[in-house]
């Protein structure tokens, strides 16, 4: 049994990060929160593991909270988590959303009596809790992190766009504050008419995802002709904009290696048939691979924020990604790497051509890759969405501070 088959055979869901056994004081009131996501686990993408370092730091920090959402275990982080009723889209079965009431979702919000309503990514699910929310006088913060626009026109559903754009719309003008994680969604929502948006950026483990986990062993058993190994990590899906790669896969010395699980993957297993496919990781193993790579690779141009590659510079790998959306805020170009225009294959390729072909270039790139995401820890990004909290909720949380 080779090293990669023992390490998938012995794979297992990553455990709950420890969590302080006492709530640091900071004078606040504690916050009651009810978290509303159209996505978690047991599907692993950006809103579902920002959803899971939200509620572990409510839990770190002493606040009460209470999940809804479609999917996921009984409880997370010690907080109760209610099933939402949902369905699986046709064009791409992994994924479920939310179809609950508002009658229902307004029950819960009763029954827990939140300070502030924080929709993850709204879609449906979030579309009916923005309106019960609002029906009880309860604040919202709405996460803006899910390219429903440019998800449809990427499916090619008729009507699709403009629904998705007047969805958008109605809901982030139905909350009290959206935060979106870029400068470029923060444009596109105002393109739309949203305009009261802040911006509210993701976090990266730097304990987990850093350089010292490169793993040699692991290096050679997946290039074993000395070749450079240029990696993605994502969901293997239409609007990520994969084919691209096919381009890449042609550099002499180069294999591809793709993390992660989705519809278009046995598409791509025909289009790349010398790529590495290691399925959807976590915890230690997905560091161990970003940290494996000598160069990542990202080809979506709707990304929002682009976590992925963010955790590929937390692991000193320095990135080419397209210059649009979430990476021209994550990637520090022609420092931790390079951005592209979308869609253009010749310059991607160009650009991962330049970086395995000049070593020295390489190795500096990947030191300033690390040290780009140096402030942006997950403390530092979940304390500013408190405050968010403190501010939309401030009337109500001082008359429960009276009473």
């Amino acid at each position: 049994m080779d090293l990669l088959e023992r390490r998938r055979r012995s794979r297992t869901v990553p455990a709950l990060i420890p969590l302080p056994a006492a709530a640091r004081s900071t004078g606040q009131p504690r916050l009651r929160v009810l978290v509303v996501t159209e996505s978690f686990l047991p599907q692993v993408n950006g809103v579902t593991n920002s959803v899971r370092r939200v509620l572990e730091h409510f839990a770190a920090e002493g606040h009460e909270a209470e999940l809804i959402a479609p999917t996921g275990p009984d409880t997370y982080a010690g907080f109760p988590v209610t099933h939402a009723r949902g369905a699986s889209l046709p064009f791409y079965t992994e994924f479920r959303i939310g179809l609950e009431t508002r009658r229902r979702l307004r029950a819960a919000m009763e029954r827990f009596r939140p300070d502030v309503v924080h929709i993850a990514s709204p879609a449906t699910l979030g579309y009916q809790a923005a309106r019960a929310a609002r029906a009880l006088g309860i604040p919202t913060v709405a996460i803006y992190q899910t390219d429903l626009v440019g998800f449809a026109e990427r499916y090619g559903v008729p009507g699709g766009a403009r629904a998705m754009e007047s969805l958008t719309r109605r809901i982030h003008l139905g909350v009290d504050r959206t935060l979106a994680p870029s400068t470029a969604s923060i444009e596109q929502l105002g393109r739309l008419g949203v305009e009261a948006v802040a911006r509210w950026p993701r976090g990266v483990d730097q304990v987990l995802f850093e350089p010292g986990k490169r793993d040699e062993a692991l290096h050679a058993e997946l290039a074993p002709h000395g070749e450079h190994l240029v990696g993605y990590v994502g969901r293997l899906a239409p609007e990520k904009e994969l084919e691209l790669l096919a381009h890449v896969d042609r550099l002499p010395g180069v294999r591809l290696v793709l993390v992660g699980g989705g519809p278009e993957e046995a598409r791509l297993r025909e289009l790349l048939p010398e790529a590495a496919f290691l399925g959807v990781l976590h915890g230690e193993e997905l560091a161990r691979a970003y940290a494996t790579l000598d160069v990542f690779v990202h080809t979506g141009r709707h990304e929002t924020y682009c976590q992925s590659a963010q955790e590929a510079l937390a692991s000193g790998v320095p990135v080419v990604a397209p210059r649009a959306g979430g990476p021209i805020d994550v990637v520090d170009d022609t420092v931790a790497g390079y951005l592209y225009e979308p869609g253009d294959a010749a310059e991607l390729t160009s650009h991962v051509e330049r970086l395995v072909t000049q070593p020295v270039l390489r190795r500096r790139m990947a030191q300033a890759a690390r040290h780009s995401v140096r402030d942006r820890t997950w403390l530092a990004v979940n304390e500013l969405l408190v405050s968010h909290y403190r501010d939309v909720g401030s009337p109500a949380l001082t008359r429960r501070r009276a009473g």
